[in-house]
């Protein structure tokens, strides 16, 4: 394998990416040659290939990871190349309920699986991307997201460790019995984006429960100034007692972009205190303060990272993005490591038959020999990621967003694994609220639920 490397690492020498952190030119000419290598792995523009699918063995969850990331190029870059694959793929799967549980993940897909393509969405209605189309007039990007949101929601579960969500939707998956922070995380997250987007409170509420349930469950444990951040427990017999400790980068980095939209939303100072407990957390994936490069500490050094594994960095990079935008305060530190690390990622798109496949190691200081989707996406995320003070903040119903919101969307989706059935009602900002659905329905819906 390393004379393989070698080999190819010779003939790549003229053609490396570079990247001036400075040009917005350079910074998409090199996304451009990034997202194309992304494309190498598309299966929906090929024969039998289906619409919003990469090649084995890349899961459905990491494809909605990648089109949120191909969103913000379309809008950071104003290319609009892949316009139409990122539209069709997004339409693609979000399924009948448009809740993006389709047909053909419907019996495997978990709860942050489906969060991931809610992000994708939530993109999309923040940056303007081409509204859907359709007979029904009241669909849209947002309302897709509210519609992740509330089926996600109904499935918060107070009778195992006081709350939280499964890692599993079905009872039938392994780790169906795992309460994980990613799931929860993503649901904190979610509530957070629609709270600034719609100026709905109820989201906030909720996104509050979520936090808090974190923290009582120890699965985010305040350590003087800064946050750790552990990855779940199972409900078992010790009620989610027994913590796995491992660390990743985007369950930090959804709750960091949170709590800055929660911030930026209410400007209530506690969310800012937030912010800056997982922003101390984040230190321990840096390879050093003097040049921050961002790293997966759990698995990158000894070369353990899985295939969903070598992506995380990329929804973290996107997460810092937001968080520097939305909350000034914390600006110039994260420009700091999104810079170093861009730089790294850059040298490290130095690898495979085109000169500019990128790998994994951003502080290796040249390919490290390993390539894939992941790989492609993260640096894709962490160069583009330069250019945020280039354009707005993440647009609002009231501020440049043209996606319309639909407080029902989802509400009609109920599925076996929905035990709490909720209403979201739109009143004033300070007025909306939750309302639960009648006690003989939800007993119905537990029954079901049981058999299934």
């Amino acid at each position: 394998m390393l004379l393989n490397i070698l080999i190819l690492a010779l003939a790549a020498t003229t053609n490396a990416l570079t990247l001036d952190t400075t040009s917005q030119d350079s910074i998409c000419s090199a996304a451009t040659l990034i997202t194309n290598g992304i494309m190498d792995y598309y299966e929906g523009i090929r024969y039998g290939g289906v619409v919003g699918m990469f090649q084995a063995p890349y899961y459905w969850w990491e494809a909605g990871e990648v089109f949120g990331g191909m969103l913000d190029t379309w809008y950071f870059c104003q290319n609009d190349t892949y316009e139409k694959i990122l539209y069709d793929a997004l339409i693609a799967q979000k399924g009948d309920d448009n809740d993006y549980i389709p047909t053909n993940q419907s019996s495997t897909e978990g709860n942050d699986d489906q969060a991931f393509w809610g992000f994708a969405v939530l993109g999309a209605a923040e940056r303007n991307f081409t509204n859907p189309t359709g007979d029904d007039d009241s669909e849209s990007w947002i309302s897709y997201a509210q519609a992740v949101y509330t089926t996600m929601w109904a499935r918060w579960d107070t009778e195992n460790c006081g709350g939280g969500l499964r890692w599993q939707i079905f009872s039938l998956n392994t780790g169906y019995d795992y309460k994980n922070t990613i799931s929860n995380a993503s649901l904190f997250h979610i509530a957070a984006r629609l709270a600034r987007y719609t100026q709905n409170d109820t989201y906030v509420t909720v996104a509050e429960e979520v936090h808090d349930w974190l923290r009582d469950v120890n699965f985010v444990t305040l350590n003087g100034d800064s946050y750790s951040v552990y990855d779940g427990a199972n409900i078992g017999t010790n009620n989610c007692s027994t913590i796995s400790t491992s660390e990743w980068t985007y369950s930090y980095g959804l709750l960091l972009a949170g709590s800055a939209y929660l911030y930026n939303y209410t400007e209530d100072e506690t969310w800012l205190t937030e912010v800056g407990r997982y922003y101390n957390g984040i230190s321990i994936f840096l390879n050093s303060s003097s040049d921050p490069i961002i790293y997966e500490r759990q698995c990158e050094v000894s070369g353990t990272c899985n295939n969903d594994q070598r992506s995380f960095k990329s929804i973290f990079s996107r997460c810092l993005g937001l968080t520097a935008k939305l909350v000034p305060d914390y600006h110039d530190q994260i420009m700091t490591i999104i810079t170093a690390s861009a730089k790294g990622a850059a040298i490290s798109c130095s690898g495979g038959s085109d000169g500019h496949t990128c790998g994994q190691n951003w502080g290796y200081g040249s390919w490290d020999g390993w390539y894939g989707l992941g790989e492609q996406i993260s640096a894709l995320e962490v160069m583009q990621n330069l250019l945020i003070d280039e354009f707005d903040a993440p647009y609002t119903m009231e501020k440049g967003g043209s996606s319309n919101i639909d407080y029902s969307s989802g509400q009609d989706a109920t599925t076996s694994t929905n035990v709490n059935e909720i209403t979201v009602i739109k009143k004033d900002k300070v007025g909306a609220g939750i309302v639960t659905a009648i006690v003989s329905f939800v007993l119905i819906g537990l029954g079901v639920w049981m058999i299934f």
